[in-house]
């Protein structure tokens, strides 16, 4: 499994995740920066992802929605602050309506993912950063944790295909 570490800081309002890949950080961007190979493991297995837009460009707004087993779709949005290939990237994640707006009542974090050549292959550090603990305990009471540790469990098989 590729995630080695799931640290949440409810005081310091974060949730970071440590994982390692068998494959090249260049690698590793070409998942996330293709919307075809993201959408395989943007989500847990049981919630597959559609990307609609998706640019990983500073300024780019990402939206998505993730698909439930009863049909059931959760909208998503990005809005890409820093990109630095392929080491990392940083963008502003948010829940969003059946259009794909964002909305307003819901959380949004503030997300580093980090990319570095380490052990055989990549080391992943996906960091984000919520307003107030509430908003980070009100996701992880969503599932953010288990859902997150599932999708990105997820890569190592596509980026062995």
């Amino acid at each position: 499994m590729p995630v080695t570490n799931v640290h949440k800081d409810i005081e310091n309002r974060t949730l970071t995740v440590t994982a390692e890949f068998a494959a090249s950080p260049e690698r590793v961007w070409e998942l996330y920066a293709d919307p075809r190979q993201l959408e395989k493991v943007w989500g847990p297995p049981s919630h597959p992802a559609t990307f609609v837009q998706h640019e990983l460009a500073v300024g780019a707004t990402t939206k998505y929605y993730m698909t439930s087993p009863e049909g059931e779709k959760f909208g998503g949005w990005w809005e890409v602050t820093a990109v630095d290939e392929p080491h990392s990237f940083d963008f502003r994640d948010g829940f969003a309506d059946a259009d794909l707006n964002p909305v307003d009542s819901m959380p949004v974090s503030e997300n580093v993912y980090q990319l570095e050549a380490g052990g055989p292959g990549t080391i992943a550090t996906y960091t984000a950063v919520y307003a107030t603990s509430e908003a980070l305990q009100q996701v992880l009471d969503m599932g953010m944790e288990e859902g997150l540790t599932q999708a990105i469990n997820q890569v190592d098989a596509l980026l062995a295909a």
